[in-house]
């Protein structure tokens, strides 16, 4: 059922490449996002809305909101599901902020990726989405008892990537204040 060319990799190396391939999936659909077409008035009320939140952040709220959508991504089939709605919104922010600021959105989106909270958050939304297709993939196999495991070491692996973007969001949200 699988290709043979994936079978020849160790299962370590299995799902760091599906983690890999998510990881660009992710970025794709986020950027994908930024083009979509925005009315001015549309980007003005998108950015009060993300302003109004930027007066009250706090690491506990982007930790918060950042594993809420990360630990849905690991729900199988609903999690990716949900994972890739939630980049798409986050391309149309991003979009927002660039027509505002009059800088071209994938321009903005791209220049995220200068910042390590942007890594570590797309790191660990990517291996969220890797476990969740393995989880179920395991599971209609009979061995999601094995996987579990998995996913529970995942989780934590995640939690501490985000709590750590979280940490690094918040110094330089203060340093630019």
């Amino acid at each position: 059922m699988l290709p043979e060319f994936w079978k020849i990799f160790p299962s370590k190396t299995r799902r760091v490449l599906l983690a890999a391939i998510f990881f660009f999936l992710a970025f794709s659909v986020a950027l994908v996002a930024t083009l979509t077409p925005l009315g001015h008035e549309e980007a003005n009320d998108l950015h009060n809305d993300l302003e109004q939140l930027r007066e009250n952040v706090s690491i506990q709220m982007i930790f918060g909101n950042n594993l809420m959508i990360c630990l849905i991504m690991f729900v199988p089939v609903i999690g990716p599901a949900f994972g890739f709605y939630a980049l798409y919104n986050t391309g149309i922010v991003i979009a927002a902020e660039g027509l505002i600021a009059g800088v071209p959105p994938p321009l903005v989106f791209i220049m995220l990726f200068l910042f390590p909270f942007t890594w570590l958050e797309f790191i660990a939304y990517s291996t969220a989405l890797s476990e969740s297709v393995l989880l179920f993939w395991r599971v209609i196999h009979g061995k999601g008892r094995k996987e579990i495991v998995n996913a529970s070491i995942l989780i934590t692996f995640c939690v501490i990537l985000l709590l750590l973007g979280a940490i690094v969001e918040m110094a330089l949200i203060s340093l630019s204040a």
